[in-house]
């Protein structure tokens, strides 16, 4: 094994050992979501033909099912309102969302320093709209997610801030190499 395949999977100083399950966890988090956005993209793009929009509207229509508080009628409503051309753009924008959850997780599986701060800033401007969102249109979901992205931003703040000691190493070495050439 190399040394740089080395450093892909063990922590190289103390700071990333400390906090590698933490990192680990936020990547998982990060890499669910991006499997839901790709779902949902998927699913948006076969919504934009106007044969497979109308068969979804025609099946939530007809379906037996108890609606106490008209969700599904909702739903119908908020589909036709939408009309399928907008399901591109849908599965555009969940595709984007997908590829900066991607980017987020693999950093942060690989202890990447930027990953850190790419996901503050990611995950940070997103807050201002949950927060909102919570206030609004209030469900323990949005609440449970605006909880964990503030978690996330807190401890990755934390720990972005703090120096990394392979920052240093790597900036040693090159003096070294610099005063003995």
């Amino acid at each position: 094994m190399s040394p740089s395949e080395h450093r892909l999977t063990k922590p190289s100083t103390d700071i990333e050992q400390q906090h590698s399950v933490g990192l680990r966890v936020i990547a998982i988090y990060k890499g669910i979501k991006t499997i839901g956005l790709i779902i949902l993209a998927f699913m948006a793009f076969g919504l934009h033909r106007e044969k497979t929009f109308d068969h979804l509207i025609d099946i939530l229509e007809h379906l037996s099912l108890t609606d106490t508080n008209g969700l599904r009628w909702q739903l119908v409503e908020m589909l036709e309102n939408l009309g399928p051309t907008k399901f591109v753009a849908i599965g555009i924008v969940a595709l984007v969302y997908a590829a900066i959850f991607a980017t987020e997780g693999t950093g942060l599986w690989l202890r990447k320093h930027w990953a850190e701060w790419f996901t503050v800033i990611a995950t940070g401007s997103l807050i201002p709209v949950e927060i909102y969102e919570v206030f609004h249109r209030f469900t323990w979901l949005k609440l449970a997610a605006l909880i964990a992205n503030v978690v996330i931003v807190l401890y990755l703040i934390r720990l972005a801030s703090q120096p990394h000691a392979r920052r240093s190493n790597d900036s040693a070495s090159k003096s070294t190499r610099t005063q003995e050439g």
